[in-house]
């Protein structure tokens, strides 16, 4: 019976792997372009205004992980056993969405260094507040409409058409509306517990060096 069980986890977390591993890829995406343009160039050129967007059109990737816990809900129905479901699965899906919210948190703190970097600080929470609109419209394209973020160069006529009159009725300005707000409370918690991390221990690499100098306060 407990080998049964173990072989059905095991199946079920090899099923997941593959997903999970697409999914981290391009949450992770939005992080690294966050680096090099945030952290490593200063902006002005057509290439850093090119990175831009695509750091934009792939950050609602990282917040989407959030939605993956409807993949949880239907292996817990299909494990049905409560260590396996408490030890096994919930610890890799927490790993695997905070993973992903983590590099969506860390991408925007990044973008508020770069605003603070270049004496516009006072834009930090207002360009918060327009980015989680977006990615809480982004989140709602991908897994109700099964958009892509590169839709937007393969279809986007179909993005611009589709995407705007689906967002327009009640229901899904409803949800975009508690994702926004889902988006916003959980990245005021975790930007602090990050940025308390980074001050307590330089080589988390997001606030290094001078951190009092050169980081915004926010």
């Amino acid at each position: 019976m407990k080998e049964e069980l173990i072989a059905r986890v095991l199946q079920v977390l090899r099923i997941n792997m593959s997903w999970m591993t697409w999914n981290l890829f391009l949450a992770f995406i939005p992080l690294a372009l966050s680096v090099w343009l945030f952290r490593m160039r200063r902006g002005g050129t057509w290439l850093w205004w090119l990175g831009f967007l695509v750091f934009y059109a792939f950050l609602p990737n990282a917040p989407y992980l959030l939605t993956d816990v409807i993949h949880l809900i239907d292996d817990i129905r299909t494990i049905q056993s409560v260590w396996m479901i408490t030890l096994v699965l919930i610890p890799v899906y927490l790993l695997v969405i905070l993973g992903g919210f983590e590099a969506y948190v860390i991408s925007l703190i990044n973008w508020g260094y770069y605003l603070h970097r270049i004496g516009k600080s006072q834009w930090i929470w207002r360009v918060e507040l327009i980015t989680h609109f977006l990615c809480a419209v982004g989140v709602y394209w991908g897994r109700f409409l099964r958009f892509n973020s590169w839709d937007f160069i393969t279809q986007p006529d179909a993005v611009i058409t589709k995407g705007v009159e689906e967002i327009l009725g009640k229901q899904p300005l409803v949800i975009i509306a508690i994702s926004f707000v889902v988006l916003a409370g959980l990245y005021w918690i975790m930007k602090r517990v990050t940025l308390g991390l980074s001050q307590s221990d330089s080589r988390i690499g997001i606030n290094s060096g001078s951190t009092k100098s050169n980081t915004p306060n926010i």
